[in-house]
């Protein structure tokens, strides 16, 4: 099939150049009737330099409001199109551009630079289109073509809050997507989306399900501390809750009271039981006054202990002076 014969839409290409022909004169015609009422609201209301007192503004806007009102319009657009002409003086207007690529360019602040602009489209291009004009200010445009404006177009439509929510979590179903993030804002993302507690613990629990994770995180010593207080915490507060809700509660205290005993014996026991080992070993064997020192040192230690279990026997108080938690604690 030839290039003439080919369809546009329902008709062939011969009959779609006819409707241009015929559409941009309709098009010519209204950017001039729309400069029209631009010129004419301009008119009523010159523009007045920036920075006009309150009084002004409303004077204009009421202007406008009453013009737009006598000639069917709304006032955004009687506004738009006085703007738009006060852009473009007559003879910088081009008869073929649409009103609609004036009022774009418009945004140009230089006056040479704008006007030059209109007469110059893109290379490669005959004629300026909405979208061109677009990309000369640095609007967001309305079919992109390159990645940065595909990017730029889905920031635009998820300014809602609801909608960044839905597509963030579509795209991060897509393992595709999610491998080419970055590490650092996959962590980012995770931090921002772990800020409410209950989703930070639920995904932490199931993080550390996870042996290599676990181990990983483990190996930090902030994280290791952090997870060992949190399970003395937890166990602290299961035993008092144990303590003051559970109807057993008083059998198991006397239970681990008798354990604490066993345990108390069975460390004797280890401890003489180690000694009877070790002292025969010394039998005809000088110590050095170093190895003196630390024996005597260690045997004062284990004596000041003694004191002490007999006085938490006898009394039932475990509470250590100053001396001997020093001693204890080796100092």
């Amino acid at each position: 099939m030839s290039e003439e014969n080919e369809n546009i839409g329902a008709v062939s290409q011969s009959r779609y150049e006819q409707i241009v022909a015929e559409l941009r004169e309709v098009v010519e015609q209204q950017t001039r009737g729309q400069f029209t009422i631009g010129d004419r609201a301009l008119e009523i209301e010159p523009i007045r330099p920036r920075g006009g007192t309150p009084d002004t503004e409303w004077t204009v806007r009421e202007s406008l409001v009453h013009l737009a009102d006598d000639i069917g319009l709304t006032f955004h657009t009687v506004k738009n199109a006085r703007w738009v002409a006060s852009r473009w003086p007559k003879e910088h207007r081009q008869g073929d551009v649409s009103f609609t690529i004036h009022r774009i360019l418009g945004q140009i602040e230089n006056d040479l630079e704008r006007w030059a602009a209109i007469k110059n489209p893109p290379e490669e291009k005959a004629r300026w289109t909405a979208d061109d004009a677009k990309r000369r200010v640095g609007w967001t445009v309305d079919s992109p073509e390159t990645p940065q404006e595909r990017i730029t177009a889905i920031h635009h439509l998820a300014q809602d809050e609801e909608v960044a929510a839905t597509v963030t979590t579509d795209f991060l179903r897509r393992p595709q997507v999610a491998a080419k993030v970055s590490t650092e804002n996959k962590v980012r993302v995770v931090e921002e989306f772990t800020r409410d507690e209950g989703v930070a613990t639920t995904a932490a629990t199931n993080l550390l399900r996870r042996p290599d994770v676990a181990f990983k995180a483990m190996s930090d010593d902030t994280a290791r501390f952090q997870v060992n207080s949190a399970q003395a915490e937890r166990s602290r507060q299961a035993h008092d809750h144990f303590e003051r809700t559970n109807p057993v509660a008083p059998a198991v205290r006397n239970i681990d009271r008798t354990v604490e005993f066993l345990d108390l014996v069975t460390a004797f026991h280890a401890f003489v039981a180690a000694a009877g080992r070790t002292v025969p070993g010394l039998r005809d064997r000088q110590l050095s006054q170093d190895e003196r020192t630390i024996v005597h040192q260690n045997v004062a230690k284990v004596k000041a202990t003694l004191d002490w279990i007999e006085t938490a026997v006898d009394t039932g108080k475990v509470d250590t002076d100053d001396e001997l938690a020093a001693i204890l604690r080796g100092e």
